[in-house]
């Protein structure tokens, strides 16, 4: 394997611990302004503040890694991504600051049920993985215009008028809510909590069938938008239709009510198998059709000091939100509510 997919397989794979472990975060933040909203906070409101409390410090760890590391192994995205992130980006930003001061206030502070408050955390955890996900629609290609010279021009208006795009910001809302719906179920039942577990089970499958439907819509928007990236993933067919039997699986253990850690482990490897065979159809493009992970690579020993890092990076990360699982999320008291945080 050489250093350039090596390079891109590390970020791949911390790109997709931050969509997990985010979506989470994200979807929580959603269902804790709704269940207020419908009358529903008391039942599950003690489920999500005992998830969020342990673990909302580190979840951003993922996302700073791999922007580092996607511009150090590839300089030349910092030039190509940087003009058509400004606005998507600094949004981004300032929607992860207002759910830190969120975290914070609720923390520390005694107001911790100001519904204004609770409107900016729900808002963000759907707007920000928005906002991101038009890096992936921008490494598609056809929202960029390079001249002679080599000046680039982004073209917001094609974005926003773009069907590909709104379907993958579409798809990117309806996942982090199964997800995070999924992930709660599970946490509920082992809670024991079986009023949380009932309404958070129904929003899981409520979200189940429109994760599927939106795929679907991407599926058919990428074939159109880039002909040359749909082409790629044919070849990688198989992962998604294993992408598509987890996903039966995960839907059938919450609706039967049976073996629920099962069940995330295999929505875990629903989004493992489609993320993994999109990013092996984009190969060798990171920004079709201008960059590829061959333009610009980094020097050699750049190059194997920044995998070197990143490996012991995951090799610390992985163990400490195992040792963060087991001392709170998953610690039977504290699950229960029976322990302090």
């Amino acid at each position: 394997m050489s250093y350039e997919l090596l390079g891109i397989t590390v970020l791949w794979t911390f790109l997709f611990g931050y969509l997990i472990v985010a979506s989470i975060d994200f979807g929580a933040g959603f269902f804790n302004y709704y269940s207020a909203v419908t009358g529903k906070q008391h039942l599950i409101n003690g489920i999500i503040q005992r998830y969020l409390s342990p673990v909302w410090e580190v979840t951003n760890v993922f996302l700073v890694f791999f922007f580092v590391g996607i511009v150090g192994f590839f300089p030349d995205t910092a030039y190509y991504y940087g003009t058509a992130l400004l606005v998507p980006g600094s949004v981004a930003i300032i929607l992860l600051a207002i759910r830190g001061s969120y975290y914070a206030f609720n923390t520390y502070g005694t107001n911790n049920n100001n519904r204004f408050y609770m409107l900016l955390y729900g808002a963000s955890g759907l707007l920000i993985p928005a906002s991101l996900s038009t890096v992936m629609t921008i490494s598609e290609g056809g929202y960029i215009a390079e001249n002679a010279s080599g000046k680039l021009t982004f073209l917001y208006g094609k974005l926003f008028s773009s069907t590909y795009s709104w379907t993958v910001v579409l798809l990117a809302l309806v996942s982090v809510l199964y997800i995070s719906a999924m992930f709660l179920s599970y946490y509920a039942d082992r809670a024991n909590d079986r009023g949380a577990f009932e309404v958070v089970r129904k929003y899981a499958l409520a979200w189940s069938g429109p994760t599927i439907l939106c795929s679907l819509l991407v599926f058919f928007a990428i074939r159109r938008h880039n002909p040359v990236h749909f082409e790629q993933m044919e070849h990688f067919a198989w992962m998604f239709v294993l992408s598509f039997a987890c996903f039966l699986v995960a839907v059938y253990q919450v609706w039967t009510r049976k073996r629920l850690g099962l069940a995330f482990v295999f929505v875990m490897l629903q989004f493992g198998f489609a993320f993994y065979g999109y990013g092996a159809g984009h190969m060798p493009y990171v920004l079709y059709p201008y960059l590829t992970i061959h333009d610009n690579f980094t020097s050699e020993p750049m190059a194997i000091a920044l995998i070197a890092v990143f490996l012991l990076g995951l090799l610390l990360l992985v163990p400490s939100l195992y040792l963060l699982m087991r001392l709170f999320l998953f610690d039977t008291k504290y699950v229960q509510g029976k322990r302090a945080k």
